[in-house]
């Protein structure tokens, strides 16, 4: 649905099974949720009494772009936000994919698969998003595409672009919209996505865990099963949320399984297999809507007044059509994975498109060119490295033409086959641009990190015991010394805080390459006279390899813990930044402070 409209939900009144008797449909009046152009929120019921009734122009028009987006004509960076503490533990397999033990359904892994499989296997479900498009030369009105327009690409070899679980507090039992928008911003900038450019075809899904209510999508009345939105609505919850990175587009994604049959359980498939058609369903639908309504409702959507279905998005106006029927809802392969997904209006063909022709649009007018986002990087310096960047132009027998910024000193790209090659000459990491560029002038990007590691024999943290008497090795912030007085072993062990009152976090990182994989380890000792709410000791290990970050102390404050150790395994390959952190409130009277010890890799 257009901005912030969610997709449509049975009203819990009436929550029987999907083929519900629909006289026994709530006739409460349903309220608009926020947007630019607020569009009437449906329920079940809306669409069983539609059925018979149905009317007018299902023809998509342009809305003219908001902050000059109207779709996301580039490879899409769906970046997916596991929102508090009630997720539980997480645990990351050998693929990367993380679970989570407060997450009952298994919903995690899949929505991962999902996003990581869209435009692999000839799935040709996202292909209906390739007739939409905006850019200065698609007016206001028009039904479709000129062929100088900036066309959505087809969208292969997959969208994740990064996961990341914020365990950093408990999710609110029922987040405000303007909550939901203000955590987006907080992943761009865990994601560094701190520019428009950054920002222009990514899309943040934030994933509230089991049990809880954002947006009060329970609601009898004003239900609704997910809905998507960007940082410039004026009608979020408590106000627009700044951003100083550009517009943001965000989806809020419920935990709707906890709902069943209200929001699709069992809607595709029986029993088991079944639970989780309806979350699929709402992340295909909201992404697909995004996708030609980016900035709503400045992209794609029903501006015929006369219509039953005005003011609707493309998946708005296939929601909840019956599988086997016209354009109803059903299975998708993509890739060796198998999601429910519902069909989104398809203007060219003038029906619910579950399936379409991937269009490349002749190879006329504005070309699109699409980066495949490598993997992030870890090499050793004074080693030669190697890395071949592949890009795909929407128009045939084009030229594509490379460059990169950001790379480490060493390191090259060739301009004509998009090889970066050389040997590394300095440590550290750098956040990397590549850019490949056709003959027309069209351009696509896509970033990513390179970080170059010591010499070493296997995995390697620099001065893990902190034996040479420094932090060398080490990023700090705020309070951050070594201290010989009390060490685990050795001579000396890190100091964060003081004896005397500090204010905020006290910070020691370091980034490091798992070469042989192993087991993390490190030893702490928090002495704490405050309480857990003010002052506390905790660490996080962020995997850069998947973009995941896991935090393997959580906050501890007591009055003097001992020495205590901390383990967690580690992906062989992957490359690893260890933050440790201890935090003082600054009041007066129970200073905090951690020492930290002989952190190895074995």
């Amino acid at each position: 649905m257009a901005t912030g409209m969610g997709l449509l939900a049975l009203s819990a009144q009436t929550a029987q099974a999907w083929d519900i008797n629909p006289a026994s449909c709530s006739t409460a009046p349903h309220q608009h949720r926020h947007g630019v152009e607020p569009t009437r929120q449906q329920t079940l019921c809306d669409r069983i009494a539609r059925q018979a009734t149905t009317s007018g122009s299902e023809t998509l028009s342009y809305g003219g772009g908001v902050d000059g987006i109207g779709v996301q004509s580039g490879h899409s960076q769906v970046y997916l936000v596991f929102y508090g503490t009630q997720w539980g533990s997480q645990s990351t397999d050998a693929n990367g994919i993380s679970t989570f033990t407060g997450d009952p359904n298994g919903a995690a892994p899949v929505v991962q698969k999902m996003f990581k499989d869209i435009g692999t296997g000839g799935e040709t479900w996202s292909a209906d998003l390739t007739q939409w498009c905006d850019g200065p030369n698609v007016a206001t009105g028009a039904t479709s595409c000129p062929s100088n327009a900036n066309f959505i690409p087809y969208q292969s070899n997959g969208v994740l672009a990064g996961v990341w679980y914020d365990n950093a507090a408990a999710s609110p039992s029922a987040a405000t919209g303007h909550q939901l928008g203000q955590e987006a911003v907080n992943a761009a900038a865990h994601f560094g996505n701190t520019t428009a450019a950054s920002n222009r075809d990514a899309y943040y899904v934030i994933l509230s865990p089991h049990g809880t209510n954002p947006d009060n999508y329970k609601s009898p009345t004003t239900g609704y099963c997910a809905w998507h939105d960007y940082n410039g609505d004026t009608t979020l919850t408590g106000g627009a949320v700044t951003s100083n990175y550009g517009d943001i587009a965000f989806s809020n994604q419920p935990y709707n399984i906890d709902v069943g049959q209200t929001c699709g359980t069992n809607f595709v498939n029986a029993g088991s297999a079944g639970t989780l058609d309806g979350y699929t369903m709402t992340l295909g639908h909201e992404w697909h809507e995004m996708m030609s309504d980016q900035n709503p409702a400045g992209g794609w959507t029903n501006h015929d007044s006369s219509s039953s279905y005005y003011q609707q998005e493309n998946s708005d106006e296939c929601a909840w059509l019956s599988p086997g029927t016209t354009g109803g809802a059903a299975n998708v392969t993509m890739g060796s994975d198998t999601f429910a997904e519902q069909a989104s209006w398809s203007n060219d063909t003038n029906s619910c498109a579950i399936s379409h022709a991937i269009l490349s649009h002749g190879g006329t007018g504005t070309n699109t060119v699409t980066v495949t986002k490598p993997a992030n990087q870890a090499t050793t310096v004074n080693t030669a490295a190697s890395l071949q960047i592949s890009a795909s132009d929407s128009a045939s027998g084009q030229t594509l033409t490379y460059s990169a910024t950001g790379l480490p000193a060493g390191l090259a790209i060739d301009g004509a086959s998009g090889l970066i090659s050389g040997t590394p000459t300095a440590t550290g990491t750098s956040s990397v641009t590549v850019t490949a560029t056709d003959g027309t002038g069209a351009s696509g990007s896509a970033s990513f990190s390179w970080t170059v590691n010591p010499v070493g024999g296997g995995s390697v943290v620099t001065n893990g015991g902190f034996e040479s008497g420094s932090l060398s090795g080490w990023t700090t912030s705020g309070s951050a010394a070594v201290t010989g007085s009390t060490v685990h072993s050795g001579s000396y062990a890190a100091d964060l805080g003081s004896t005397s009152p500090t204010n905020g976090d006290s910070k020691a990182a370091q980034t490091f390459t798992a070469t042989n994989g192993g087991t993390l380890s490190f030893w702490y000792r928090v002495v704490c006279s405050d309480t857990v709410t003010y002052d506390w000791a905790t660490a996080t290990l962020k995997d850069n390899t998947t973009g995941t970050t896991t935090t393997v102390l959580a906050k501890t404050c007591v009055s003097d813990s001992g020495w205590k150790q901390v383990t967690k395994a580690l992906t062989s390959g992957h490359s690893y930044t260890l933050t440790l952190v201890s935090h003082d409130d600054n009041y007066a009277g129970d200073p905090t402070y951690t020492l930290y010890d002989d952190v190895t890799v074995g």
